[in-house]
């Protein structure tokens, strides 16, 4: 299956879609994991997208959507693919609607998890980064074995510049402006699928599968 996952920041879009591939045998395709791979290794794309995440903000589209162009159509994404992060705005959309139109294929769904501000400033405050390997934390939800350090590697835990209060205000605020009307966009095309995000992670992956076993038995 071929999905992409809406959500503001926090909703736990990663989460599941790591979940649902190990299930469904498909994979994860994170922008924000293919930026922070790229900060990491000091790349221009890096650089550019550190500009604009440090403060909360979106990466331009010209970036993402060259990125992506040069990722999906590796062998991995043959099989199946979940976009999570992308597309963010409705001028990306349509740019990954021509993509997909060039590559002969289409789109089976797109999941919209839906979390309230409050809850998600209550998330993301507490969340805390591996600088070795990315893992991510939540000191009151999922806390590491050793306060600081990452139970795999035992890499340094810390604050993401975009995870601090201020930041993560402006980046619901760039969502509720940017990003919710790709729903409108995607319900025109019937594909949107409306998942409550709030509750236990096991009960928010099980309206995700019943969801999705749906799509399995209609193609």
């Amino acid at each position: 299956m071929k999905l992409i996952f809406i959500g503001p920041p926090g909703a736990g879009k990663g989460t599941q879609a790591e979940r649902i591939c190990k299930e469904y045998n498909t994979v994860q395709l994170s922008t924000g994991d293919l930026f922070r791979l790229n900060r990491k290794l000091g790349t221009e794309l890096g650089k550019k997208a550190q500009s604009y995440m440090g403060g909360g903000n979106l990466v331009p589209d010209e970036i993402v959507i060259g990125m992506l162009n040069d990722e999906i159509i590796k062998p991995e994404y043959a099989n199946g693919y979940i976009l999570d992060g992308f597309p963010r705005t409705v001028k990306q959309a349509e740019a990954l609607d021509k993509l997909l139109e060039e590559l002969g294929d289409n789109l089976d769904g797109v999941l919209v998890l839906s979390v309230p501000a409050d809850e998600l400033i209550k998330r993301l405050t507490a969340r805390r980064t591996c600088r070795s390997c990315n893992r991510s934390y939540h000191i009151i939800y999922n806390p590491p074995k050793v306060e600081g350090i990452c139970d795999f590697d035992n890499g340094e835990l810390y604050q993401r510049d975009d995870d601090q209060e201020e930041a993560i205000k402006n980046r619901l605020n760039v969502y509720e402006a940017q990003t919710k009307p790709l729903i409108d966009f995607y319900q025109n095309e019937d594909k949107v699928m409306m998942i409550n995000g709030v509750g236990e992670i096991d009960d928010i992956y099980s309206s995700i599968k019943s969801v999705l076993d749906k799509i399995g038995n209609h193609k």
